[in-house]
């Protein structure tokens, strides 16, 4: 083993934000589960008498108080904290600039990770002895927190940082589908060859981005030489995960926080990883409405369909077709129905069956200024160059799954290996 892996009891239980409705009653299965934040009896000890530099956002919570300020209160010392998309606070537009601040609540230093800067320097680090890293992940590639992940681990070990990492639940962590990246379309929407829907919690993903390595080569080379020290007040750590309780890959894990603006309730977080391929169309991915990726569409699609209408909001202060009519789908529903919708894939027959009925084919993707594959949103995010084809050419959704099967087999067998959970199969 190249990392420590800690294991212990834990308190507090998150509550359900399911339907917007974040004061329900959790289940009881759903009460047992608790993220690795909450088992401070684990890590208070590495970080007592230290200087911690922290990436996280208003996901990283205990109960209902913010880890920073539950830290703070615990008499941790935090000098300096990083923040990804949507900022510190969690508050910016998606792809939103966030500049560098003083959080107002703490008087920490925040500097953004999201825009030109995606990773520590070593003047950041200057004054730090550990690296915390605690994030609520949604489980999909495109979602830009797992790629912030990355460049915080090559800063951390490049820099000869350690680093903890608190686990949290995956709410798509009960399947694994959608095409795997092929690494000629790599961005900071889809840095690694993994599928769409990867199964994985954070700290899961952080091992194999570590064991596959998939870091920067000087990252790569560090973290070879790493050596398991036994675990004493003096004897510092070099990458360690605490993780959740109680959790496994069936579990069906109810955010008890919105992860970013454009995630509200469960049934966006259910649907984004097969709707989120509209922002590389010239539809409305529903930014702007009550249930962004649960609900999509254009004004020259069929006016049979859902009637909704984009507004500026926050979160979405300028988004697609903002106030023009469009027609579409709405497949906001509860729990139960979203997960049938849904059937443990990458759902893309809204895709197809969008694009048959938009009538100017042609314009249907976003075209990037080059005209090259590989600029085109809609790839990136797809992570080739031939769902798009397939979609034009009117291949059938059966035989685009085909397509995905040998190097979605491929990835299984990889991600098998760093599982700390049991699996769903």
């Amino acid at each position: 083993m190249v990392f420590m892996l800690i294991i212990g009891s834990s308190f507090a239980q998150p509550a359900s934000f399911l339907n917007r409705k974040p004061q329900a009653t959790p289940t009881k299965v759903q009460m047992n589960i608790v993220p690795g934040a909450y088992n401070t009896a684990a890590y208070l000890p590495m970080l007592k008498n230290k200087r911690i530099g922290i990436f996280a956002n208003h996901t990283a919570t205990i109960g209902n108080t913010h880890l920073v300020d539950s830290l703070i209160k615990l008499g941790i010392k935090i000098t300096i904290a990083f923040g990804p998309e949507h900022g510190f606070r969690g508050k910016a537009d998606a792809g939103e600039k966030v500049d560098n601040y003083i959080d107002s609540a703490t008087g920490i230093p925040v500097i953004s990770l999201y825009g030109k800067k995606r990773r520590p320097s070593t003047d950041d680090l200057k004054d730090v002895d550990i690296l915390l890293f605690d994030i609520q992940d949604v489980g999909t590639r495109y979602y830009t927190f797992i790629s912030s992940l990355q460049s915080f681990m090559e800063a951390a070990f490049e820099n000869n940082k350690p680093l903890l990492i608190l686990d949290r639940p995956n709410p798509n962590g009960f399947f694994v589908d959608g095409p795997v990246l092929d690494t000629a379309f790599k961005s900071f929407i889809g840095m690694q060859p993994i599928p769409i829907v990867y199964g994985m919690t954070i700290a899961e993903y952080a091992k194999m981005l570590a064991g596959e390595k998939w870091l920067t080569p000087q990252a790569n080379e560090k973290y070879a030489k790493i050596q398991v020290a036994k675990k004493t007040v003096d004897t510092p750590f070099l990458f360690t995960i605490i993780p959740c309780s109680n959790y496994t890959h069936q579990s069906k894990y109810e955010l008890p926080v919105k992860p970013s603006p454009n995630l509200p309730d469960m049934s966006s977080t259910y649907w984004y990883g097969s709707t989120c391929f509209f922002e590389g169309t010239i539809l409305s991915e529903g930014r702007g409405t009550d249930h962004p990726f649960a609900i999509f569409g254009h004004p020259s699609l069929p006016n049979n369909l859902y009637a909704f209408t984009p507004t500026s909001r926050d979160g979405a202060k300028d988004p697609k077709l903002k106030d023009k009519l469009c027609y579409g789908w709405n497949l906001f529903g509860t729990k139960e129905m979203v997960l049938k919708a849904i059937d443990g894939k990458v759902q893309i027959k809204y895709l197809l069956n969008a694009y048959q009925l938009y009538p100017d084919k042609e314009n249907f993707f976003i075209k990037p200024k080059s005209g090259k594959a590989v600029d085109y949103f809609f790839n990136k995010l797809a992570g080739n160059a031939e769902l798009i084809e397939q979609i034009k050419a009117g291949v059938s959704e059966d035989d685009i799954r085909k397509s995905w099967e040998p190097k979605l087999a491929a990835f299984k067998k990889i991600r098998q290996k760093y599982l700390l959970y049991p699996d769903f199969k």
